[in-house]
């Protein structure tokens, strides 16, 4: 390993000299005018407010009341704080006033009892209570690293090496005993949990200490120690997908856990002259390309899993992949993250966001298309026509997927940027939201998404719960889409159960849900649930009308079946409270053989 890292090729900038003209051009260059104009605006805000620090009434919270939004608003605004100043280092490095507020901010982070969230401290040496003190070692035995401890190390390590011209020698020194201290070593000397998991947790955690080491560990041996536990722990993440590339942690954790893959393999790459390249294999091409297919227009994204249902884009990092890759469709600039986007304050995507952007190439909306990912079992289509576009998007799969929800069957409807039938997403994130209580949470369990209710239970989780995919056509005029999901549903009665998509792309598009049912035994109840955002819902016979900026019905045989809606309240992923509505079509007279079947139809 360490005779594949000698090569001295600048990481970032060869020299001081070609650092600071990059950035003097991208001050005068008027295609990164709104970019920068967004980092001086927040830089000018944030010397204005005193840095608040962590309390230990702050760290106590999530043990005594189990909430984390608290500790997590001053920790990740901390970060943010570092994020601003620094990039302020840069673009005004004769301003002493953003040196100081950096120099603070980083000494401040120093300071820190842990760098890891309290919520990420279970069972660890931080939390214990138990006294080891003694003259031959420290109290803490190790330090934890969770995913925003590695963040935070690279994060100090990549700006030392952008800002230590204008860094005072001691915060210098700070940032290479502490990410030493609190990274390195125990990364060297500990397995850690996730280095083998096969999500996000590994490309952040081991990309983010694999980049810090690229930058500050200068001995070959050293370097190689770190990046040979490295490299397997970003193997097992690329386990966790299908070839199919299909993230079914959701888009964020796509643009979150593949990001980090992408800081790290971009900096391994040059520092082994291409020998260590990261980017090769299809799977991981496939991987690259999932930005351009989970997007059903505009900002709105297919949020099957703990995923908010709009979306804004990493720019710099899809313009960097698309000179990864040939097929790698540059989207709109429009939808670019604003720099204030992310509530965590993340450096790497944010200094990439600059560092990558490329005002030389062209940008284009989503295109048309269907795509069936059998390996993930999803299926998504987007439709445009000129009445608008339409874009439909179901999920099989099973209840045991990475930040699972019982889902099985679940669909998105969504016209001209209105969504009708709705994925809620991620919820506000708690202790309980990952414990045993998790499908309770309207936006996790079965009774939050558009699936069957039979009689009076929701599906269970687990691996055990899945689908069997039946049918996946795709054509010019129609697509269909059929599944049977009855092993999603813990009832012995019930035989059978297919749902099947009948997507008809008309000029004004019009989708048919047809449920087959059959049990052993007369089924006590069948509850067709559909979930809708807050929209205008107009009752008429044998119809129900939603209405936003874009109108749809949904045709259905009131003999058969009879319509309840049910206000639905639940707090989203940043603690706000939401409206939504069910739309529960109970069958009036369930038999063991019963077919139901609703028709959706844009206006």
């Amino acid at each position: 390993m360490k005779n594949l890292l000698v090569s001295e090729s600048p990481l970032l900038f060869s020299t001081s000299e070609e650092k600071n003209k990059w950035w003097r051009n991208a001050r005068i260059n008027p295609d990164f005018k709104p970019l920068i104009a967004e980092v001086i605006e927040e830089g000018e805000r944030l010397l204005l407010e005193t840095e608040q620090e962590l309390s230990y009434s702050l760290f106590r919270l999530f043990t005594e009341s189990g909430s984390r939004i608290e500790f997590e608003k001053v920790y990740f605004k901390k970060r943010h704080r570092l994020t601003t100043f620094a990039i302020m280092v840069l673009l005004e490095p004769e301003n002493k006033e953003y040196v100081q507020a950096l120099e603070n901010t980083i000494w401040s982070i120093c300071n820190e009892y842990s760098w890891c969230l309290p919520a990420h401290l279970k069972f660890s040496s931080e939390t214990s209570t138990t006294i080891s003190c003694s003259l031959d070692g420290p109290g803490v035995e190790n330090y934890t690293i969770d995913l925003f401890a590695a963040e935070t190390a690279f994060a100090l390590a990549e700006i030392l090496m952008l800002t230590e011209d204008v860094l005072d020698p001691l915060i210098r020194k700070r940032i290479y005993v502490e990410v030493y201290k609190r990274v390195f070593y125990p990364f060297k000397t500990t397995n850690y949990e996730w280095e083998t998991q096969e999500h996000n947790w590994a490309a952040v955690c081991a990309g983010s200490i694999g980049a810090a080491a690229l930058h500050l560990i200068r001995d070959p041996g050293e370097l190689a120690a770190i990046l040979g536990k490295v490299l397997p722990a970003l193997k097992c993440y690329l386990k966790g997908f299908s070839d199919d590339g299909v993230c079914r942690e959701g888009y964020g954790y796509w643009q979150y856990g593949f990001g980090y893959y992408v800081y790290f393999a971009d900096l391994v790459k040059k520092k082994s002259d291409g020998k260590i390249d990261l980017f090769k294999g299809e799977k991981v091409h496939q991987i690259a390309l999932f930005q351009q297919r989970c997007f059903m227009n505009e900002d709105k994204v297919v949020n099957f899993s703990d995923t908010n249902p709009t979306a804004s884009v990493y720019l710099g990092l899809s313009h960097y992949l698309s000179k990864v890759y040939a097929d790698f469709e540059i989207p709109e600039r429009k939808l670019r993250a604003k720099f204030t986007a992310d509530h965590c304050g993340r450096w790497a995507p944010a200094i990439r966001n600059l560092l990558w952007f490329d005002e030389t190439l062209p940008d284009q909306p989503w295109g048309n298309g269907s795509n069936f990912f059998n390996d993930s079992q999803w299926f998504i289509s987007r439709h445009q026509t000129t009445s608008g576009h339409f874009s439909f998007a179901a999920k099989g799969g099973n209840n045991n997927e990475p930040h699972n929800h019982n889902d099985i069957g679940h669909f998105i409807l969504q016209g001209n940027s209105e969504v009708f039938f709705k994925d809620l997403g991620s919820g506000l994130y708690t202790k309980d939201y990952f414990s045993e209580k998790r499908y309770t949470y309207l936006c996790n369990g079965s009774q939050g998404h558009s699936v069957p209710i039979i009689n009076h239970q929701y599906q269970g989780e687990g691996l055990p719960r899945y689908a069997r995919i039946l049918r996946a056509e795709i054509g010019k005029e129609i697509d269909i889409f059929e599944l049977d999901i009855a092993k999603a549903y813990e009832l012995d009665t019930l035989e059978g159960l297919t749902r099947k998509f009948t997507w008809m792309k008309g000029k004004l598009p019009k989708l048919v849900l047809e449920d087959r049912y059959s049990f052993t035994e007369q089924p006590v109840s069948i509850i067709e649930r559909l979930i809708i955002p807050s929209l205008t819902i107009t009752e008429e016979e044998d119809e129900a009308i939603l209405e936003g900026e874009q109108r749809l019905r949904i045709l259905y045989d009131s003999r058969l079946l009879y319509l309840e809606v049910k206000q639905l309240n639940f707090i989203n992923h940043f603690g706000n409270i939401e409206e939504h509505y069910a739309l529960d079509f109970t069958v009036v007279n369930p038999v063991k053989k019963c077919n139901v079947e609703l028709i959706f139809q844009f206006d």
